[in-house]
This record gives structure tokens, C-alpha cells and sequence, in this order.
């Protein structure tokens, strides 16, 4: 059995390795770093908790950063909850070739997220780009998408939309784990399609969906490649998300120990709104059995 076990370690070493490394040990330095002045080039200079007195009375931007994520995380969650159940409604029917269509809807959240910016960079261009180009064609004159307040925040928003494929295809198998027998119940008592969908489909769905929420909630908070490409934060810091403020503040100014109380701050922020969640989900989450 003892030989048996060190096997199995030895199977697993090279994921443990690197969980130490790159995870573990990295982890508990920023805990330490958090409350340094440190910009890699000197050594760490111990200044307690100056750190995060900074960011809360000192820097209107982390205030800033911090409303324009949490705005996101409560417009794009909802909005990628309703269009994804909406969507895996759609492509649970038995309708011909229903399976290009969920292949269709699929696809855009496995492209690379750099190709999807060069994209939607040039969908929303003013002069030629594909959005503006049809709104002329109906008399519209479109803004400035990406460089404009609030058209650039919103932008975003809808650019979400995008890879809603992903919890697309968790809220269809999902939908495809929901017993037959319940619909056939409620067939037999007369219940319409509707009817159907409000009282057992959406019941039944709660805890993917619960899933989903969790999942875009952090990813939420964590948004920052798509800013840091299309936006780099502007115009007037109105796409500043938290995450992009936390890069600038440590690779641009060379700022360690600040953007470690910056992390430190947001890992408590994601893990109260994960536990806020937790503890309402009983009121609302069904489980079958």
C-alpha cells in the first residue's frame, strides 16, 4: 500500500511542483509584498499597512476602478445569465439541424480572445466600421464606440455577449439532465409550454445557473484583457476595471507592494460576494432530489 502510494505521488509530482512555484509560493509573498514599497529592481521596504491606507483614502482611481467593475459584474452577469438560458431554451428543440446551430453559437467563445478584440476593434470603428456602416444605412449616425463615455463601457458589455457559447452549452446539458416524467406530469395535467418552462424547466436549471453566476461573478472581477487591448482604460478611465488598474499599477509603475494590497483587496471582495451568494442560494436553488 506505502508502495503503491509513493507511485502516485510520483504520478502527480510535476502538477504539485508546479502548484508550489507558480501558485503557493507566490501566494503567500504577496502577503508579505502587500505591506512592502517594493519595485522589483530594490529590495522590499517593510511599511505595514501604508499600503492599503493609500488605497482607501489616497487614490480616487482604485475607487473609480472598483465602481466600474462591480457596475460591469451586475449589467454583464444578468445579461449573459438571461441570453445563455435563452439560448440553450432555443437549441434543446428538436428542430432540422439543430446541430450546426448550437456548433454556430458555440464556436465564438473557443476563439482566441486578442483575435475577437482585432474583431469587435473593427466592428465598432466610427469611420468604417460594420456597426456604424449599418446604422447609416437606416439614417442613424453611430457614435464613437470605443472612444466615447459611456458608448466605451457598453461596448464591453455587449462584447460579452460574444462567448456566451461557453455557459451556452452547461445550461444545455443541464436542460438535457431534466427528467422526461416531470414533463410528461405535467402534460397529462394540462400544463402549456410556457407553464412548463416557469415551473419545471427553470426550477430544475437553478443549480447550473448557480453555477454559471458564481463562475461569471469572479471571472467578472478578473476582466481585463478585452479593456486592456480595445480601451486601455479610457476614455476618462470609464473602462478602468479593477483588474487592468492592478496590472498598470505593478508592470507600468513598477508598484509591488501597492498592486499586492490591490490583489489582496479584490481576492476579500470576490470571496464575500462567493459567500453572499452561498448563503442566499437555499431560497432560490432547486435540487431534484
Amino acid at each position: 500500500m506505502k508502495h503503491e502510494s509513493i507511485k502516485g505521488y510520483l504520478f502527480i509530482s510535476p502538477w504539485l511542483i508546479g502548484f508550489l512555484i507558480f501558485v503557493l509560493i507566490p501566494f503567500a509573498a504577496s502577503i508579505y509584498l502587500a505591506c512592502t514599497e517594493y519595485d522589483i529592481v530594490s529590495p522590499p521596504v517593510w511599511v505595514g499597512s501604508e499600503n492599503y491606507r493609500r488605497l482607501f483614502f489616497d487614490d480616487p482611481l482604485f475607487w473609480k476602478s472598483l465602481g466600474v467593475t462591480l457596475k460591469y459584474a451586475l449589467i454583464a452577469v444578468p445579461l449573459g445569465t438571461f441570453v445563455g438560458v435563452g439560448l440553450a431554451l432555443l437549441l434543446n428543440l428538436n428542430v432540422r439541424g439543430i446541430r450546426f446551430y448550437r456548433t454556430a453559437f458555440y464556436l465564438p467563445s473557443i476563439v482566441p480572445m486578442v483575435a475577437t478584440c482585432a474583431v469587435f476593434s473593427w466592428v465598432l470603428n466610427p469611420q468604417i466600421g460594420l456597426m456604424n456602416s449599418m446604422l447609416r444605412l437606416i439614417g442613424i449616425e453611430g457614435p464613437a464606440w470605443l472612444s466615447s463615455e459611456p458608448w466605451a463601457f457598453y461596448s464591453l458589455v455587449l462584447m460579452s455577449l460574444w462567448s456566451v457559447g461557453g455557459s451556452m452549452v452547461i445550461y444545455l446539458a443541464g436542460l438535457k439532465n431534466i427528467p422526461i416524467s416531470l414533463y410528461e406530469a405535467a402534460v397529462v395535467d394540462g400544463a402549456n409550454a410556457w407553464q412548463r418552462t416557469v415551473h419545471i424547466t427553470l426550477p430544475m436549471l437553478t443549480p447550473v445557473i448557480f453555477f454559471n453566476v458564481i463562475m461569471g461573478t469572479i471571472n467578472a472581477f478578473q476582466y481585463f484583457a478585452q479593456a486592456f487591448i480595445m480601451t486601455q482604460g479610457g476614455p476618462e478611465d470609464s473602462t478602468s476595471f479593477y483588474a487592468l488598474y492592478l496590472f498598470k499599477r505593478s508592470w507600468r509603475y513598477l508598484d509591488m507592494g501597492y498592486a499586492s494590497a490591490m490583489a489582496w483587496i479584490l481576492f476579500v471582495i470576490v470571496m464575500t460576494i462567493t459567500v453572499l451568494l452561498f448563503l442566499t442560494h437555499k431560497k432560490w436553488v432547486h435540487y431534484g432530489g
